[in-house]
């Protein structure tokens, strides 16, 4: 049986910490490439490099793994990855990206450059993941991943993921034996306001920075107990859950859709 051919990437750039842990654990899956930005790429969702040349250049080769840079954002990374394994006449059979310094949980799904990567790999129908944590400290601890991340992976690789549908997993970070479970969740509902925040610069300008404030939407912080319902992702995180999203590309509303078609005078 020919080994899982794994493509990682993220959107802190190759420098994280986070995505070498993630490559070292994917290494017991299967074969690993990693084409990953440059530079940081936090927050560019789904965004693509045009009229701009992108530098692609190897930074590592060993049996089983390779290691790519590219100039461009997360989502650049996923389709020149698909290039050098097209180009070698096969797909990958998973995409990761991750593990990112800090949650991608309620509104952050939108703006996140790791799940603008799982949501390019998903479009090329690759199987697709996108890790977390909720800290953004460099040197992060990933024993909360350690510990759950591989049994989650066994699971989503033994029964699969829908068609057109990738993953969201946000760890808490916080030591294992204080994980309170695992909950599948949905996008919760919350947004930043107040984001841009008054400075000046070196040179005595005014300028704005981005910081803001979370403002959360949901009715409680209370995680209901399995199969009592379903609670947003940074409700779970909060009361120290793993949380599990997923993610489907098809945004359409279809109950709107049906609503529109119904009572509007088109």
């Amino acid at each position: 049986m020919k080994p899982r051919e794994i493509l990682i990437t993220n959107d802190d750039g190759i420098d994280a910490r986070g995505i070498h842990f993630l490559a070292g654990m994917m290494r017991h899956y299967g074969n690993v490439t990693i084409v990953a930005p440059k530079v940081p790429q936090s927050a560019k969702s789904a965004a693509l490099t045009l009229h701009t040349p992108m530098y692609l250049e190897k930074a590592g080769e060993s049996e089983g793994y390779r290691m790519f840079t590219l100039t461009g954002t997360p989502v650049d990374c996923v389709k020149m990855g698909m290039r050098l394994f097209l180009e070698e006449g096969r797909t990958p059979d998973l995409l990761m990206s991750g593990i990112n310094h800090g949650t991608n949980a309620s509104v952050a799904t939108i703006y996140s450059g790791t799940l603008g990567a799982t949501a390019e790999g998903c479009i090329y129908g690759v199987p697709s993941i996108g890790f977390s944590i909720d800290t953004h400290d460099p040197e992060a601890d990933f024993s909360v991943v350690a510990r759950f991340g591989p049994g989650i992976l066994d699971e989503a690789l033994e029964k699969g993921l829908p068609k057109g549908t990738y993953l969201n997993i946000n760890f808490p970070n916080i030591a294992p034996a204080e994980v309170q479970g695992i909950r599948v969740t949905r996008m919760g509902r919350g947004r930043w306001v107040r984001e841009y925040d008054p400075e000046t610069d070196s040179e005595g300008r005014d300028c704005y920075v981005m910081r803001g404030i979370f403002e959360n939407l949901e009715d409680s912080y209370k995680v209901p107990a399995p199969g009592e319902g379903i609670t947003g992702d940074h409700v779970a995180l909060k009361a120290n859950y793993i949380a599990i999203t997923p993610v489907r590309l098809d945004s359409t509303d279809y109950e709107a859709a049906d609503e529109i078609v119904r009572s509007w005078k088109l």
